[in-house]
């Protein structure tokens, strides 16, 4: 097992590819620590994993330095959290798209200043690919996007020999999508799906593949690794 003996804290780890980090972590002997904000799902998480969890929310200092209070020094740390509005540039409200960035950037930083990460341990970042291939009505999101990128590369140099990457996941089929009505989000993963050079979409575990990969390749840091199924080549 590759993480027999380490401590691996995942934020955002009660539902999406949070919550295949834990579980793949898990499987690959890690203690695992999952946190979020809303406490009734990251208590049904845990309990499925058989995981510590601690409610944590990523727009809050004194949170985000709590809990990492708690769970002290660790091996490696996942940030999966995110708060994501969006809609049209020219309407979507103001506090949408600082919520957005609120959660998704600011809560990586705080993850980042807080975490104690030992020596060679590292620090994965979640993105996604709107940052290099933009879609309508979603610039906060690409926005975020690469500001998040752009931040693992400095983070690589300033939090050294901790070590720094990020993942941009494509479209992965996650709850996030599961307040669309299932015939249309049935519809709308089809259809890109064909438009793929895998012929799928992608799930949890193929990103939390990754993730564990860059727990483990001790020569990784201020990499950006696109996991997208051919989208970015089409």
């Amino acid at each position: 097992m590759q993480l027999q003996g380490q401590k691996v804290v995942v934020v955002g780890g009660s539902s999406g590819i949070g919550f295949s980090t834990a579980e793949l972590a898990k499987r690959e002997g890690a203690e695992v620590i999952i946190a979020s904000r809303n406490a009734e799902r990251l208590n049904v998480a845990a309990n499925a994993l058989s995981v510590k969890a601690i409610v944590a929310d990523v727009t809050s200092d004194d949170s985000i330095e709590s809990l990492f209070r708690s769970v002290g020094e660790v091996d490696h740390v996942v940030v999966t959290a995110a708060q994501l509005k969006s809609g049209p540039f020219k309407t979507v409200s103001m506090d949408d798209v600082r919520l957005t960035m609120e959660g998704k950037f600011w809560g990586a930083w705080r993850v980042a200043r807080s975490a104690n990460i030992k020596p060679g341990g590292s620090l994965t970042l979640v993105s996604g690919f709107l940052s290099i291939r933009p879609r309508p009505n979603s610039a906060i999101v690409g926005a975020a996007n690469g500001a998040l990128e752009s931040l693992s590369r400095s983070l690589a140099i300033d939090l050294a020999p901790v070590r720094v990457n990020a993942v941009s996941p494509g479209i992965i089929d996650t709850p996030i999508r599961a307040a669309m009505p299932e015939a249309a989000r049935q519809d709308m993963l089809a259809k890109i799906a064909a438009a793929l050079p895998v012929g799928r979409v992608g799930v949890g575990d193929d990103i939390a593949r990754q993730i564990l990969a860059f727990m483990t390749i001790g020569f990784a840091t201020g990499a950006i690794v696109y996991i997208d199924g051919g989208a970015l080549v089409t």
